[in-house]
């Protein structure tokens, strides 16, 4: 078992930054690559960006490229995505995964085996 927290969310004006953080426990963390993903109401869970499990290799959705950057301490069980340059349409609950059978993130939802509960993320125009 995984248990996976999110921590940081909140409300943040257009152009500001947040950093979320997502605490795991349960298994040695750098076993699994990790995801993030965001969801509003009334879409489908939308991938953001992971990192592999060392660290050395991440990917984003494009819409967040050059925005977003995710990291991984392995020491502390912990990923961080943080967020600069806000926009509006980036207001979701924000959610981290756990993938304990690949090298590398993948970008389905179903591919990953545990999940946070999630996090608000609210910028404001």
């Amino acid at each position: 078992q995984v248990q996976l927290v999110e921590f940081g969310g909140g409300l943040v004006q257009a152009g500001g930054s947040l950093r979320l953080s997502c605490a795991a426990s349960g298994r040695t963390f750098s076993n699994y690559a990790m995801g993030w993903f965001r969801q509003t109401p009334g879409k489908e869970r939308e991938f953001v960006g992971g990192i592999s499990r060392s660290g050395s290799t991440t990917n984003y959705v494009d819409s967040v490229k050059g925005r977003f950057t995710i990291s991984r301490d392995n020491a502390k069980n912990t990923v961080y995505l943080q967020m600069n340059s806000l926009k509006p349409e980036d207001t979701a609950v924000y959610y981290c995964a756990a993938d304990l059978s690949r090298t590398y993130p993948p970008i389905a939802t179903t591919a990953y085996d545990y999940w946070g509960q999630g996090t608000q993320v609210t910028v404001s125009s």
